[in-house]
């Protein structure tokens, strides 16, 4: 039973079809994605890439089942300047989607230096490439400039911390906030991304808060990531051992996180995300058990009105 809560239950469809593994939910349909969403009860979702790419489509299918698209991942190349004109261009035009169909976050992340996402990489490479000084000068330019665009069309631009990027760990989270315009970019909170980055996600919320405007809801199994880590796993490889799973499954003690939303008066979306092999974790079955999950621990903040 789902209690009373200040803020939105959403879901990721990455939970049936992968987005960095591409393997996984290869064969699963959009339908069946937002017909599980509608019956889950929930009416927020984020882009996925089985969606229709039609916007016509795409607004169709989802108002027919009372979903509304909350927002869609960004890859952006900021942090080398000689991306800056092209990649702001396509910033805006990402925006102008999402303001058309009602969104009013842009989850973003910066995708320089990842083994998995920067096109400047090649195949045979190991590591992320940290950011210099000069690199985390032109990210936060670039971003303050994204985020610019974003406030034209009355939206926010909201950093999502991630797993095999350079921002990833609490230091760099923290020099990201450091370095940005507080009005123009904000803080995509991921639960299970912090923890993957080392960062107490409890503690990334506290001392974040106020930048805060989205939130992903994931949890970690850690057995698998310490053994992941003790293999020199990448992030890609993480994923596909079903390091993450949904809240309530793994090792993150979600009671504070969600006594700290509610208490705060947090109104925005929270995603559910699992980001596992569907085929070994039914996204339904998951979904359900980490609203059972979530619902338990909004009626205990309720009892304590």
């Amino acid at each position: 039973m789902r209690g009373k809560e200040t803020f939105q239950i959403g879901i990721h469809p990455i939970n049936w079809v992968g987005e960095d593994v591409r393997e996984h939910g290869a064969d699963t349909t959009y339908e069946t994605i937002l017909d599980d969403i509608q019956r889950l009860g929930l009416t927020g979702t984020e882009m996925g890439r089985k969606y229709p790419q039609d916007r016509a489509v795409l607004k169709s299918e989802l108002d027919a089942r009372g979903i509304k698209l909350v927002s869609q991942w960004k890859s952006v190349l900021l942090s080398d300047p000689a991306y800056r004109e092209q990649e702001l261009a396509a910033y805006r035009e990402h925006v102008r989607f999402l303001s058309e169909m009602g969104s009013t976050v842009i989850s973003t992340a910066e995708v320089g230096g990842s083994l998995h996402f920067d096109p400047r990489r090649t195949p045979n490479e190991k590591e992320v490439l940290r950011l210099d000084e000069d690199g985390w000068r032109c990210l936060a330019e670039g971003l303050n400039a994204a985020g610019s665009i974003a406030r034209e069309y009355g939206m926010k631009l909201a950093y999502h911390h991630h797993g095999g990027t350079v921002v990833e760990s609490p230091e760099e989270i923290d020099r990201l906030m450091e370095l940005t315009d507080p009005s123009l970019v904000w803080l995509l909170y991921d639960t299970g991304h912090a923890f993957y980055g080392g960062a107490d996600p409890l503690q990334v919320l506290r001392k974040h808060y106020d930048r805060i405007a989205y939130i992903h809801l994931k949890d970690v199994r850690p057995a698998v990531l310490d053994e992941a880590r003790a293999e020199g796993a990448d992030f890609v490889t993480c994923i596909r051992k079903s390091v993450f799973t949904v809240p309530g499954d793994g090792c993150i003690d979600f009671a504070p996180i969600i006594a700290e939303l509610v208490g705060r008066g947090y109104d925005g979306w929270a995603m559910l995300e699992g980001e596992q092999d569907p085929a070994l974790h039914p996204p339904y079955d998951y979904a359900r058990n980490a609203l059972q999950y979530i619902g338990a621990l909004l009626e205990a903040e309720r009892g304590k009105e």
